[in-house]
């Protein structure tokens, strides 16, 4: 049975180790949270991603230790790396976690065989090609390969991708790859995975969530035109989105864009491009629309609201189907409604409100529901 390494089993990295275990791989794990390493070896865990739970009681072939001398000890030779890159102040990505994996694995033995790393997490481009200047001493080759998931549907995502995206370092690395995708994948076809060098995969995966900002800053600006004259929003945007050229994904009036991934993949691809001269207007103006959009919102609910009646939110996460408040429009929208002076009620999850709690205390009223 063939070995797959998985360094940072997070919420991203559990699922492809899963995924990757379901279809007959033996996945070595390294983690440096005792508790996640706990839990994958006693096969219990609590994600409030679907199949997670049920994934991982099942699984044979899957072991967790916070050694990273594990993956040479059993002569792993393709690694996946999906640890953190958390945004800077001034929009580009943190690197620290990769690189303290890289100097982890350089202070060990060097192997005595080539280890494909494959950087799974998202990074700035020119980084991976950096990263195997340093590496290239040590026997390691670094491959590129970001995910296009959405939170609260991970599993399934990486199932079932659009696209696989693969930055290879050379053709047999984008070929090794491609071959765990194409079995991992039920309904994959070669012609939907996409090999380049590792700097142009870095800047697609950023401009294709930059794309995504685009479409749905676009829709509520449009609708946001529309209520002012009060045209009917939901038919113009179908109308618009008929359009074969166009197409109508992303093309819904509501809450602005936000979450772990959208907001920051389009701050970095303008800081990217700002990098090499290139100023990058649409990210910027996609960003301002998105703030625009909220102020819009605001005024509206205010405008239209009687002085004292309860205004309940049945969402502040990012997403339906998920636990995750970091930059939520929806969140957002409530934080400025509450300060405005308005009566908020959230009806969230226990594990929503318990972080809303965490951050405003009593500043608004609660009620659990139940998941869905």
């Amino acid at each position: 049975m063939e070995k797959i390494g998985i360094i940072g089993v997070g919420r991203l990295g559990i699922c492809l180790a899963l995924n990757l275990e379901k279809v007959g791989y033996d996945i070595v794990a390294v983690d440096k949270s005792v508790q996640r390493i706990a839990e994958i070896n006693s096969r219990v865990i609590e994600s409030p991603e679907p199949y997670v739970a049920s994934y991982l009681k099942a699984a044979k072939h899957i072991s967790a230790s916070d050694d990273l001398n594990t993956i040479l000890d059993q002569k792993v030779k393709l690694v996946f790396i999906c640890v953190p890159t958390p945004s800077k102040v001034d929009g580009t990505f943190n690197h620290s976690y990769i690189d303290e994996v890289v100097d982890g694995l350089k202070a060990l033995t060097k192997p005595t065989e080539p280890v494909e790393l494959i950087i799974n997490s998202t990074t700035m481009p020119g980084y991976c090609e950096t990263l195997q200047k340093e590496l290239s001493d040590y026997n390691y080759i670094i491959s590129y390969n970001p995910e296009f998931i959405a939170q609260g549907n991970i599993i399934w995502d990486q199932q079932y991708p659009d696209q696989v995206l693969i930055g290879e370092s050379n053709f047999n690395s984008g070929n090794c790859i491609a071959e765990i995708y194409l079995k991992m994948c039920p309904d994959l076809s070669e012609n939907s995975i996409n090999k380049m060098s590792c700097t142009s995969a870095e800047i697609t995966k950023l401009a294709v969530n930059c794309m995504l900002t685009t479409r749905i800053a676009f829709a509520n600006s449009i609708g946001d035109m529309a209520s002012t004259y009060g045209a009917e929003t939901n038919k113009i945007l179908d109308a618009i989105g008929a359009d074969k050229r166009i197409g109508k994904a992303y093309l819904k009036y509501g809450s602005g864009y936000g979450g772990p991934c959208l907001p920051r993949d389009n701050r970095a691809l303008g800081k990217a491009a700002e990098k090499n001269g290139v100023e990058l207007l649409i990210g910027k103006a996609t960003d301002q629309s998105n703030q625009t959009h909220l102020a819009f919102q605001v005024a509206e609910i205010l405008n239209q609201n009687e002085i004292k009646k309860q205004i309940v939110f049945d969402q502040v996460a990012y997403k339906s189907d998920t636990d995750i408040l970091e930059e939520s429009q929806q969140l957002a929208l409530a934080v400025a409604l509450m300060k405005a002076g308005k009566p908020v009620l959230i009806r969230e999850t226990k594990m929503v409100i318990d972080q809303v709690k965490a951050r405003y205390g009593n500043q608004f009223s609660y009620e659990i529901r139940d998941n869905e």
